[in-house]
């Protein structure tokens, strides 16, 4: 059964743009205006599902997206560290930070660890595949990451090394065996 499936990252936050563990924020006054922008390019879809963060919820809002919430897709759990500044945990907690971010195995903060959301995203895209059609999802630059090792089947220690800005696209096809990026003009 072959699948796409479009990832769309929130808009932007405060807490992206403070360099903070994001809370349940909700977007900028801005970034309606900025999301409806792009909603011109995206195709009909089959299913649109969202995180159900509320800055996922009014992403796929501003989209004019009729969508559902799905836990799986659902940004990193951070734990204690919700609303921290990251430049104040390099400060009070280095060591901790540096191991979240060196051992996919390690959580700190007490939320979820690299590997946790990584074997999240896999089974959303699963759920995907054995689904078929176009799906839509609106969600986390973390999990979009952990998204696309998966289809790359990269190793947890590149988590680091794929940026997602706000209202990124990112588009991938399952042709009924495996996973692949698509880019598209």
């Amino acid at each position: 059964m072959h699948t796409r499936l479009t990832w769309i990252c929130h808009g932007p936050t405060s807490a992206g743009r403070n360099g903070r563990f994001p809370l349940d924020e909700p977007l900028e006054e801005s970034a309606v205006a900025e999301t409806r922008a792009i909603a011109g390019g995206l195709q009909r879809a089959d299913r649109v599902l969202t995180s159900p963060a509320l800055r996922a919820r009014q992403t796929a809002q501003a989209l004019s997206l009729d969508s559902l919430p799905d836990l799986l897709l659902a940004d990193c759990d951070y734990g204690r560290w919700g609303g921290m500044a990251i430049a104040d945990l390099q400060m009070q907690e280095p060591e901790n930070l540096l191991a979240w971010m060196s051992d996919p195995e390690s959580a700190p903060h007490g939320g979820e660890n690299i590997r946790q959301l990584a074997e999240r995203a896999a089974q959303s895209m699963e759920t995907q595949s054995v689904l078929g059609g176009h799906v839509i999802a609106v969600s986390h630059a973390a999990l979009i990451r952990a998204a696309i090792l998966n289809v790359l089947q990269a190793p947890l220690s590149s988590f680091w090394l794929a940026d997602i800005e706000p209202l990124s696209i990112i588009r991938m096809t399952h042709n009924g065996r495996r996973w692949a990026l698509r880019f598209a003009v």
